[in-house]
Formats: C-alpha cells, sequence, structure tokens
C-alpha cells in the first residue's frame, strides 16, 4: 500500500518551524507584519480545533540587525548575541500582539543545546512547556542566542524544533521555509531535479540529497532539515518541510501544498516509553498497594505512596519503581534528588513546602515520564 500523507487537521500536538527570511524581509530588514497576521490566523484556527501549537521561530538577530545599524555582512558572536537580545524583544513583541486578537497568549521560551543535553534542565523545559500548552498558551521557542555559544548552540532552528517536539510528544512538525521540500537535486541548477512528496525511510541516498542554504538570511539548509527528520521520525513524530511564504502557509498545507513529508517510525509515547525503559537506572523506590494500584490505572506516582527509597540519584535520574514486595514494577525519571525523596516519602504532596522550604512537583515521578 501507498504511505499515507499525514493530515495537518488530524494533528494532537504540532510545532512549527519559522524561518528568519519568513519573518523578516532581507531588504529592508523590517518584521514581514502582514505575513505574521497571516501565521497567527492559521495558528488560531488550529487552537480552534483543539491541537496545540508551539512555535518555533528565527528571526531575533535578523532583526536585531537592523535595530542596531549592524549592516549584513557576518556577525562576531558578541556582535550576534547584542543583534539577538535586540531583537528578542521585538519578535515576542510581534508574537504577542499578533496572537492577541483572537484570544491567545503568547509565552517566550529561550533554550540552549544544554538544556535538552542535561535530563534535569530538560526535564523541566518539558513541565514547563507542557503546563503552558495545557493552559492553552502558544508558546514562542527560539534559541537562546543572547547566551549560547559556538559549543552549545543547536546552530539551526530547525533542529531546536526537532528536539521541542520530542521534548513536548508531538505527532506533527512543519519546517516553514523558502522551500518546499526535497528534491533528487537542487532545482535552482538542475531542471530534471524530481520532487519527493513522501519520505518513509532516511537513506543514505536521501541523506547524499541534501545541499546548501538558499536564503542569505536562514541558517539552516537541506542538510540540518535532514537531521531534523531523523530526529523526529525516531521519536514518532511526522515532519513537513513546506514554502512558508504563502500569506496562510498552514493553511495552505493542510489544503493540500506541496511539501515533502517524512513519516513517522512509532508514535511519540511509544518512542519515549523506549527511551525510558533503555536507561540504566541509579536507584530505586518501592512503594506500598495503593501506590502500585494507582500506577496500573494511569497515575502518577506521588510522595505519599514510597516506603523505602534506596540509591544515590539526582533530579531526572531514572531509578526502578518496586512494588511492595520489592519486585520491580518498571521505571521512572525522578524529580527529586535521592535526599529529597527519603525527607517526603509516605508524605502528602502539600507538606513538601514545609519540609524541603520550596515548592516543588506534586508527583514523585509524573506518569509521563515513567514506563511500567
Amino acid at each position: 500500500m501507498a504511505p499515507v500523507t499525514p493530515d495537518l487537521s488530524t494533528a494532537r500536538r504540532l510545532v512549527v518551524k519559522v524561518g528568519s527570511a519568513l519573518v523578516v524581509d532581507r531588504e529592508t530588514g523590517a518584521l514581514r507584519r502582514d505575513w505574521l497576521l497571516g501565521l497567527i490566523a492559521d495558528v488560531a484556527a488550529l487552537r480552534a480545533r483543539g491541537t496545540d501549537v508551539v512555535l518555533v521561530s528565527s528571526g531575533s538577530i535578523a532583526l536585531g540587525r537592523s535595530l542596531l545599524g549592524l549592516g549584513s555582512d557576518a556577525l562576531p558572536l558578541e556582535r550576534a548575541q547584542a543583534a539577538a537580545a535586540a531583537g528578542q524583544i521585538r519578535l515576542a513583541r510581534a508574537y504577542e500582539e499578533a496572537l492577541q486578537p483572537h484570544g491567545l497568549v503568547a509565552a517566550q521560551v529561550l533554550l540552549t543545546l544544554e538544556d535538552s543535553a542535561d535530563r534535569r534542565r530538560y526535564l523541566n523545559a518539558r513541565a514547563t512547556l507542557g503546563t503552558l500548552l495545557s493552559l492553552g498558551v502558544v508558546p514562542i521557542v527560539n534559541e537562546n542566542d543572547t547566551v549560547a555559544t559556538d559549543e552549545i548552540r543547536f546552530g539551526d532552528n530547525d533542529r531546536l524544533a526537532a528536539q521541542i517536539a520530542v521534548t513536548v510528544g508531538a505527532d506533527q512538525l512543519v519546517l516553514l521555509s523558502d522551500v518546499d521540500g526535497l528534491y533528487t537535486a537542487n532545482p535552482q541548477s538542475d531542471p530534471a531535479a524530481r520532487h519527493l512528496p513522501i519520505i518513509d525511510r532516511l537513506t543514505p541516498e536521501i541523506l547524499a540529497m541534501a545541499g546548501d542554504p538558499i536564503s542569505g538570511l536562514s541558517k539552516g539548509g537541506m542538510r540540518t532539515k535532514l537531521m531534523a527528520a531523523r530526529t523526529a521520525m525516531g521519536a514518532g513524530c511526522a515532519l513537513a518541510i513546506a514554502r512558508g511564504d504563502d500569506l496562510h502557509p498552514l493553511e495552505a498545507l493542510r489544503n493540500g501544498a506541496r511539501a515533502t513529508w517524512f513519516l513517522p517510525q512509532t508514535d511519540p509515547q511509544a518512542a519515549r516509553k523506549a527511551w525510558i525503559a533503555a536507561m540504566k537506572p541509579q536507584g530505586a523506590l518501592r512503594i506500598d498497594a495503593g501506590a502500585a494500584q494507582a500506577l496500573s490505572t494511569g497515575r502518577s506516582l506521588l510522595p505519599a505512596g514510597v516506603v523505602v527509597v534506596s540509591g544515590a540519584f539526582g533530579r531526572g535520574d531514572p531509578v526502578t519503581i518496586e512494588g511492595p514486595d520489592g519486585d520491580p514494577l518498571g521505571t521512572g525519571l525522578v524529580r527529586y534528588t535521592a535526599e529529597e525523596a527519603r525527607s517526603i516519602a509516605g508524605r502528602h504532596s502539600n507538606e513538601i513546602p514545609g519540609i524541603l522550604g520550596y515548592s516543588g512537583r506534586a508527583a514523585l515521578i509524573h506518569r509521563d515520564d515513567m514506563v511500567l
């Protein structure tokens, strides 16, 4: 059977990456406000259908260049960081003003590569983004260019968008760019180049088709998009590379505009569970019968159900969940250190601030962070 093209209308959780060349006019360095309003109208329509939407937007450095009069030449790191600091304010405000008439709230989230590489910070980012989405907010994510250096930066927002899709458990990711998908060769120089509408496997031949960036503003070329596709597909997320210069780019994609779809190898929840199950536990939490029953019905593990804490582990580390008789029930990523877990074991969540001196998370292990 031929592969089925994903339908944007059925997305449960969608991440949309917006390239600099779409947000900023490359000639004037000004914000493309009419285009942004069209994009946000599409986002509002998706939200009205019940789809969670996260926007990963480039553009802060490009806007900051214009504001600070830095010209179009390559910038040294410190000037790029200064441009990002100035431009990020304008970019965030533009999204806020565009979302407001639709009754939607914007939230700015700035991340670096370290935030995904460090498990504790990754879990914190995941919890924050999940809470924002549960509240109906539209997070606007960007790389924290004001502090990121060449050693820790994502380097492009294609890879960042894929990492965000994994973090929030998205089932679809759209990379809006100045190309309408993957071709067998560069269509600007090879008239025989063929467009590839669906990719279900990243073969060496597919990877070899990547070229260099076309736009003068965007840093990500096709190679970074294929790296993003590899990440998304392995995490159960379908990814589309589509042109974004239509005034309603997401509506155009939903109506069948040309794009390349990379099909997922599994579903997001199964991929995350497999990732957790493969980790080596750093300790164990033995729970009582009531907690074991709660977990079997899909609940999170609360401190009140824990009777024994063993091992030395930090926040975000994997631990074994043991039943009342000591038999392993599963593995989970714990939200407290071993010392903190021992202090709050057997206690109710509302007692945590008095014991630890700060308001922690209610669950010791959230249901999304465990596999039984």
